[in-house]
């Protein structure tokens, strides 16, 4: 592979450019978690807990209102599984261009998996240009790293920064639509996209809570699937 005769410095340069902006979208996304956490009364310890455990912006954001609400713990553990699951999605389809690898570097690989590090890692691979489980796993941790210190700076001067500031309720739904664009590279692509939208928000409205999430993501990469299939005999 590459990444046996690239030098670390070019390595982690290639890591480096392709990561800064999830971590740039991520640090005003998680100053607006630290600061709800702080103001649902989370000591900042518990919320550096929480993302070096979890790390998962959904579900921590999830945990926090429920939290917040007075949840039950069963009710908070069983809502963030389900929210979570599409990360075996992510991780299958992430497994192709990992054939071979040892458990205990896909362990740390699949950690850092997120919605933003799947996109980035997977439009690479599918390019093909030199793009190496290495490079792939210094992407998913420096993403960690900022999530981290993001979350935890909120936590601590949340009391300070007002709910709404600097757009930041914004910044996660901006990051996602950007995510969403790189991932348009066809027709195929865009229709599997809108079929994904269309699903979910019926899904929504029929079933009540989060399976939406998961239910839509199967049944439109299912359609899609099948969609290239056809597209592919056709020619």
């Amino acid at each position: 592979m590459k990444s046996k005769i690239d030098p670390p410095k070019t390595t982690l340069h290639d890591a480096a450019e392709a990561a800064w902006p999830i971590c740039l979208g991520y640090f005003p996304i998680g100053l607006a978690l630290g600061v709800l956490a702080q103001k649902a009364g989370i000591p900042w310890w518990a919320v550096a807990m929480m993302s070096v455990m979890v790390f998962a912006g959904s579900a921590q954001f999830i945990c926090v209102a429920m939290l917040a609400a007075q949840a039950s713990i069963p009710t908070i553990i069983m809502t963030t599984f389900v929210v979570n699951l599409r990360h075996m999605l992510m991780s299958s389809a992430l497994a192709v261009y990992l054939p071979g690898i040892k458990s205990r570097f896909l362990a740390l690989y699949a950690y850092g998996i997120t919605d933003e590090s799947f996109a980035v890692n997977m439009t690479r691979f599918r390019d093909g240009k030199g793009w190496d489980r290495w490079r792939a796993l210094i992407v998913n941790h420096l993403a960690n790293a900022t999530w981290i210190i993001a979350t935890v700076t909120g936590a601590l001067v949340g009391q300070f920064v007002p709910q709404g500031a600097f757009g930041i309720d914004y910044a996660l739904t901006g990051m996602f639509i950007c995510l969403l664009v790189f991932q348009l590279q066809g027709r195929i692509y865009l229709l599997t996209g809108l079929l994904a939208a269309a699903i979910s928000v019926t899904w929504s409205l029929i079933i009540p809570g989060d399976s939406y999430i998961v239910g839509a993501s199967m049944t439109a990469a299912t359609l899609g699937y099948f969609l290239k299939l056809r597209y592919r005999r056709s020619k």
